[in-house]
């Protein structure tokens, strides 16, 4: 199986499902280099270079660059949606949802409800979010949990090349709308990758990796940070499962609370701020339902309730690391 970065599993998502349907069609800033680029086309394949070498390959009329405006290109692709095409939007950070908030939450989340049923919003809203590029508070914020709190979308957040290019596909192909969520940190992850086109299921978590002392719960890049831990604490004789959820909405509550009854003793690793958070949710979801297995009181490890900082030392110690993780376990285990 070929390796390759989650940049390239997501362009070879988005190639292999353009070529299968001529509706899917893309529309963002600077997709295809951007207006006023001297005549040099795709030159820049989106901010971080994802969408490169799609307009050659589809040319203008499938790939669009927009104006700097996402509440207009967030209503069209929902527009556009409502009459039949299969359109992916791209914020080029998810914090500019707030300009296109309306069209999201009050439209395109609520047109199938709202229309008795009888409307489809095949629409696929792709954004990069999360801190450590260095980018400030205004570009690095994981805004997932606002997200998965409103009623009809569906909310993906992958954690590696494999599961990057799988979901992918299976979010184009979804007749709801899906916000896909990726990390900038990940595009240069390497992993194994098939050419050919393959889906997974929403609401389907991923067991990263088992073990019998710890349930430890990562939400997108957080997996990462969750296994470096389960590693470093296998060291020590810690034995420590990893379970990815992979989508907030759906999210795979079977899974979750199965693990969370046989081990006892759970850490949720969340990138997103605690308040009202999907470690929050995760954690209320496992005191209801199986308060009576827990050996000891669940740890979240998120980052800090404030804006992500600029400053480099303040930004990394603004995230969650495995150190934190690991001591967090160390505190259940003692009880």
């Amino acid at each position: 199986m070929a390796k390759k970065s989650f940049r390239q599993a997501l362009n070879d998502a988005l190639h292999s499902e353009m070529a299968r349907d001529p509706r899917v069609i893309m529309m963002g800033e600077d997709l295809t280099g951007g207006a006023g680029a001297n005549g040099v086309k795709d030159a820049w394949g989106g901010a971080f270079g994802v969408t490169r070498g799609l307009l050659e390959a589809f040319g203008p009329e499938r790939i669009r660059d927009t104006p700097i405006s996402e509440a207009a290109f967030i209503g069209a692709a929902a527009g556009a949606a409502l009459t039949g095409m299969r359109p992916i939007a791209e914020l080029m950070f998810v914090d500019f949802a707030g300009v296109c908030l309306d069209q999201i939450m009050n439209q395109v989340a609520k047109f199938r409800y709202m229309f008795g049923g009888r409307a489809r919003t095949p629409l696929v809203i792709r954004a990069t979010y999360g801190a450590g590029t260095r980018s400030a508070a205004q570009h690095t914020q994981a805004f997932y949990p606002i997200f998965t709190h409103i009623p009809g979308l569906k909310v993906v957040i992958p954690s590696n090349p494999y599961d990057a290019k799988g979901l992918l596909l299976q979010a184009i192909r979804d007749d709801d709308p899906v916000i896909f969520l990726e990390n900038k940190m990940l595009y240069d992850t390497v992993g194994e990758v098939p050419d050919a086109a393959y889906t997974i299921p929403f609401g389907e978590a991923r067991v990263v990796r088992d073990g019998k002392d710890v349930l430890i719960i990562g939400i997108g890049r957080m997996v990462a940070i969750a296994e470096e831990a389960a590693r470093k604490l296998s060291a020590e004789g810690v034995s420590a499962c990893v379970i990815d959820p992979r989508t907030t909405s759906p999210l795979d509550e079977d899974t979750l609370l199965d693990y969370a009854e046989q081990i006892g003793r759970v850490v949720i690793v969340d990138e997103a701020n605690p308040r009202c958070g999907v470690a929050a949710d995760i954690s209320a979801l496992l005191a209801d339902k199986c308060f009576d297995a827990l050996k000891g009181p669940i740890k979240l490890v998120t980052a800090p309730h404030s804006p992500v900082p600029y400053a480099p030392n303040l930004e990394d110690a603004y995230l969650p690391s495995a150190p934190a993780v690991i001591e967090a376990v160390k505190q259940i285990l003692k009880r």
